[in-house]
């Protein structure tokens, strides 16, 4: 029942809407259910049918939890459109507004690119329509406002008081379209001493204490392999909407939501910020290991890396029986893992001796079926190899209408009653501008001719 009130244009849903606020049934509002109609979808509010872009019919083997939801995405770069695509896998409709000609910042970000088309863009986009406008132009910053208007979701990562300019700060689209769930993404928050700063994923990952956690031990601070500040924004983005849309659906209001790269990183310090702020035990890098486990780490052997962890004292045991060193397992110094990490030194140093002396297959071959945690490090073309990867079907295939066939990294989670199959390809810039104008909109021709030749708006023609 609550998919239903949150998702599809459905005879099924609107029945459990009006069923949910008998009042919106007779056209009235009731009192539990403030502005009842504006708290229901877009898919609902605008009175049935199949929702813009086609989608299976209600009943039919594959209807996604965001079925009938459009999300108006004004996001650049990587956490907000890592967040925007979570969401088009599950169904809902993304309308992804880039500026003409240049678009999202990631295309230009090359090499390497896919014919013409950034990759790093690509692995971040599909399921999304685009509609290229110039939200300078007073016109074309009107047709995002009328966007809002029917959107479920509107997400934006613009330094604060930008988009307000503009006519489209969340003030601005609450009072035309007060069931909106108006989602910020920005580097610091939207109030404090730093807000006006510009946010890139590096920064924040140093100012947040990250980069002083990661690299060797002696080492000086590492960036990590990929942007895991903004893709952890992204991840926090996806979930706020999610919450925002069941709160509006308890309470009939939209809301804003307040989602920046500091809070995110700071957040996920975890236990490295509990030991400070309990013990003020100030944090160090590690390289591959951990402050608070030993082992648990990578080890060199003849040929590569292989890491394990022994999270308990019985792990650590079967580890020393795999190395052939039942002695190491009986000393007093190793008992537990209290006396481990305190005798880190000496401990490694034996380990690492007795990992040198074999390959990382045969450490494989002997640590299967332990039931100790443990795994090579892999290269890329090692991941897209591994028998686990293929199977839990990480890589998604799409035909794009100018790079042709490409692979990008798939959904994480799989549910049992869909799927997250048949993905549209990553758009162009302003692919999808008159099918918006007119679809969702209901512009006429000569309207729509007008703010093309004034460069309002712009459209892609795909040969």
């Amino acid at each position: 029942m609550l998919s239903a009130g949150l998702g599809r244009r459905s005879c099924r849903s609107s029945r459990l809407w009006r069923g949910l606020c008998p009042a919106a049934a007779g056209g009235g509002v009731s009192p539990r259910c403030p502005r009842a109609l504006s708290a229901a979808p877009a898919s609902l509010r605008s009175g049935g049918g199949a929702r813009s872009g086609g989608g299976s019919p209600a009943g039919a083997g594959n209807v996604k939890p965001l079925d009938g939801v459009k999300i108006l995405d004004l996001t650049r770069v990587l956490a907000g459109p890592f967040a925007t695509m979570n969401l088009g896998d599950l169904g809902a409709e993304v309308i992804k507004v880039e500026r003409p000609g240049a678009g999202d910042d990631t295309r230009a970000w090359g090499p390497p690119f896919a014919g013409t088309e950034s990759v790093y863009y690509l692995s971040v986009n599909r399921n999304k329509k685009s509609i290229a406008v110039n939200m300078k132009d007073p016109k074309g910053a009107k047709l995002v406002r009328e966007l809002a208007a029917v959107s479920d979701v509107f997400v934006e990562n613009y330094i604060p008081g930008k988009l307000a300019e503009m006519g489209l700060g969340y003030e601005d689209i609450k009072k035309i379209a007060p069931h909106v769930v108006y989602c910020s993404i920005t580097g610091y928050g939207q109030t404090g001493p730093m807000i006006q700063r510009g946010g890139y994923d590096s920064i924040a990952a140093a100012v947040s204490g990250l980069m002083h956690i990661t690299g060797h031990e002696d080492g000086e601070p590492v960036r990590s392999g990929v942007a895991m500040t903004d893709l952890a924004t992204g991840l926090y983005t996806y979930g706020a909407i999610m919450a925002g849309l069941l709160q509006r659906y308890k309470t009939g209001k939209g809301l804003h939501i307040d989602c920046n790269l500091l809070s995110s990183q700071v957040a996920c310090l975890t236990h490295v910020a509990a030991n400070y702020l309990n013990c003020k035990t100030e944090a160090k890098r590690w390289g591959t290991a951990h402050g608070s486990i030993v082992p648990y780490q990578a080890f060199k052997t003849k040929d590569g890396y292989i890491v394990v962890g022994a999270g308990n004292d019985q792990q650590f045991v079967t580890v020393c029986k795999i190395l052939n060193l039942p002695e190491v397992s009986k000393d007093s110094r190793y008992k537990t893992n209290t006396l481990r990490v305190q005798n880190r030194k000496e401990l490694i140093e034996i380990l690492s001796t007795r990992f040198s002396g074999k390959t990382t297959m045969k450490w494989l071959q002997l640590f299967e079926g332990s039931g100790v945690p443990y795994g090579r490090i892999n290269n890329m073309q090692q991941v897209f190899s591994d028998p686990q990867v293929l199977h839990n079907g990480l890589v998604m295939e799409m035909n794009h209408p100018t790079a042709g066939r490409i692979a990008v990294p798939g959904p994480a989670v799989r549910y049992s009653e869909f799927s997250m199959s048949q993905p549209k390809p990553p758009p162009l810039i302003g692919q999808h501008t008159v099918e918006i104008l007119k679809g969702i909109l209901g512009y006429k021709d000569a309207a729509i001719e007008e703010l093309l030749s004034t460069g309002a708006v712009a459209q892609h023609e795909v040969r």
